[in-house]
């Protein structure tokens, strides 16, 4: 046993395969060609979690032997056949209970692709054929990595799939050659077979969800050209609706290769009344309650209806909406939405109470936008302790405070634009890809109401991988609000900017950075931009860490925008992965302070802030 050997070299305790001594650690020595991270991944061997409650993970000898023969097969895999493990080093800590292993790696020479032939694809059009090569992942003079030569395989059948032929074949010929036999000749041979129709479609599995709601998602007919495209896009089209926890669409009928292909849907519905409950607490919000209920098929037709409450010390409330899919036309939807919410600031309350009308259109999977139609009662009010400072008082009035009430009160009609597009990866912690968003309103002037403004605000974020484990994110936003005849009375208080907090310039608190009252607490602004750029990267097991830069500024008039008056804050930050989003830790340094700021009522003099949540920061 090679523990007890090493143990018993050391002159340390006798011990047993049953799991005694911890793994701290594993390293390697000599990798270059491969990803470590990934290597690290298939072993058996792990390393035992940091943190104190986390698994502890054990040295086992038949697993580390295993583990030596899955290096082989993991190199052989990846063009490397020669590679093999000249030696390991297994050391025992102190009181010998935990051990490092480091593993040395001779990866020797790789078979590299020489050339990459396609036999019997003239049935595609050569663009498409030209953009199949282009994307393929196997590329001449790369390391011969099975994967790859599989993946090509995938991409190659599919294109022929794609164009009609669902019954084509592609097989694999592989030469090696060369002086030292290390060049391969690889060749995809194909055999397009019939082309052939969509046919007749059958429906199974549905109970309580019509067929009419499942055919209506179809992006095919029968007599259509045979697409496999269209077969995945309709799994996704009945996924993406949440009512069914199973969906499979399958040509049948394939060994008789006729030339229309029968296809069937065969669907498993989920439960479509659905209640979460969720309980967290923050930094900013302190403790936070969230409950939701949902009703999925909502009096049939795939309607969907959801009622949400919260609970925190920055907002409360409830929400209630109700959406009809396929309105009128494929990819269009309308819904109404109304809420009864509660926000606080350092200087008011705002209460809102209303509702919204929406016609909604998703263009693409990654493309949406909408129209609206909303009206709403706005009711600010300021507490009793911010009443009694005079200057605060007069701030507020000349923002339309009415101080016999101590409150701002109106209605708020406005006809709104939304448009969305999103090619990120993973929506909870995005690697790659972008999103981008803009929203505008118009309220008053040919509407009635009490307020009249022009608002539009802009959103942009980008991930970018940087090497095999780092991720650069950026985000931009800018938003200004344009009161009619420049009367600051007219815009609600609950409109007003502000940033600062977990999300936005982590150096400051949440609503901290805004334009301030001659006592110093901030009131919110008409105008505003803000910047992060985040460097992400993997720690141990789950535990990733950030470096962040974060600026930007809220400024009282609209399109007062200063590039040169901006508030900075650095820091880095800890991620620790869970099924519902990465907790988040950072720690927020300003690179200057704001001048005259006030916190609960004092003068802030502290340049940090620690910031406790759950999910990236964008």
């Amino acid at each position: 046993m090679w523990t007890c050997l090493v143990a018993a070299l050391l002159a340390g305790p006798a011990c047993n395969e049953q799991g005694t001594i911890k793994v701290r650690k594993i390293s390697f020595k000599g990798v270059k060609a491969v990803d470590e991270g990934q290597l690290r991944k298939t072993l058996a061997t792990q390393p035992s979690s940091i943190l104190p409650w986390g698994k502890k993970k054990y040295f086992d000898r038949s697993r580390f032997d295993d583990d030596l023969m899955r290096i082989a097969i993991f190199y052989t895999d990846r063009g490397y056949p020669d590679a093999r493990i000249t030696s390991f080093d297994v050391k025992l800590n102190g009181k010998q209970d935990t051990v490092d292993v480091t593993l040395t790696v001779s990866e020797g020479e790789p078979i590299r692709i020489a050339h990459v032939n396609f036999n019997g694809f003239a049935v595609i059009p050569p663009e498409h054929f030209r953009a199949m090569q282009q994307s393929m992942p196997l590329k001449a003079g790369q390391a011969r990595d099975r994967q790859q030569v599989v993946a090509t395989q995938e991409l190659a059948l599919n294109e022929l799939r794609d164009h009609g032929f669902p019954y084509a074949r592609v097989a694999i010929d592989e030469r090696l050659g060369g002086a030292a036999g290390k060049d391969a000749d690889i060749t995809f041979n194909a055999e397009a077979g019939k082309m052939a129709q969509f046919g007749p479609i059958s429906i199974a599995g549905n109970r309580s969800v019509s067929e009419r709601v499942i055919e209506r998602e179809l992006p095919y007919q029968p007599g259509d050209l045979y697409r496999r495209s269209l077969v995945q896009e309709t799994q996704r089209r009945l996924y993406r609706m949440e009512l069914f926890q199973f969906v499979s669409v399958q040509p049948t009928e394939v060994d008789q290769q006729p030339a229309e292909v029968p296809t069937r849907v065969t669907v498993a519905e989920g439960s479509h009344q659905r209640t979460t409950f969720g309980a967290g607490y923050g930094s900013e919000e302190k403790a936070r309650v969230d409950a939701e209920y949902r009703h999925l098929n909502f009096l049939g037709g795939a309607r969907t209806a959801t009622a949400h409450a919260r609970w925190s010390s920055l907002d409360r409330g409830i929400r209630l909406e109700l959406t009809q899919p396929y309105f009128l036309a494929p990819h269009f939807s309308f819904g109404g939405s109304g809420q009864d919410w509660y926000t606080y600031t350092p200087a008011y309350r705002s209460h809102v109470v209303g509702g919204r009308i929406a016609l909604n259109h998703r263009a693409s999977a990654s493309t949406a936008w909408s129209v609206f139609l909303m009206s709403e009662r706005d009711e600010s009010t300021i507490s009793t302790n911010v009443l009694t400072d005079p200057k605060l008082r007069n701030n507020l009035i000349a923002l339309g405070l009415d101080p016999s009430t101590a409150s701002q009160l109106g209605t708020v009609t406005a006809l709104g634009f939304d448009v969305q597009r999103s090619t990120a990866d993973n929506l909870l912690d995005a690697r790659r890809g972008y999103q981008a968003s803009f929203h505008t309103e118009q309220a008053g002037r040919f509407l009635p109401g009490t307020f009249s403004y022009f608002l539009v605000f802009a959103d942009g974020r980008h991930y970018l991988p940087v090497g095999r484990s780092l991720v650069w994110a950026n985000r931009a936003q800018m938003g200004n609000i344009d009161p009619t005849n420049g009367d600051p009375a007219l815009v609600p208080f609950s409109k007003k900017y502000f940033l600062g907090g977990a999300t936005s310039i982590r150096g400051w608190g949440r609503y901290e950075v805004s334009p301030l009252s001659e006592s110093g607490l901030p009131v919110g602004g008409d105008s505003m931009f803000s910047f992060t750029s985040e460097l992400r990267a993997p720690l141990v097991g789950n535990l990733g860490g950030v470096l962040f830069l974060d600026g930007g500024n809220v400024w009282p008039n609209p399109w007062g925008i200063n590039f040169r008056d901006l508030n900075y804050a650095v820091g880095p930050g800890l991620r620790y992965k869970t099924p519902i989003g990465p907790v988040r830790f950072d720690a927020g340094f300003q690179l200057r302070q704001i001048p005259g700021l006030s916190v609960n009522g004092q003068p802030e003099t502290r340049r940090w802030r620690i910031h406790f949540s759950v999910g990236q920061a964008f």
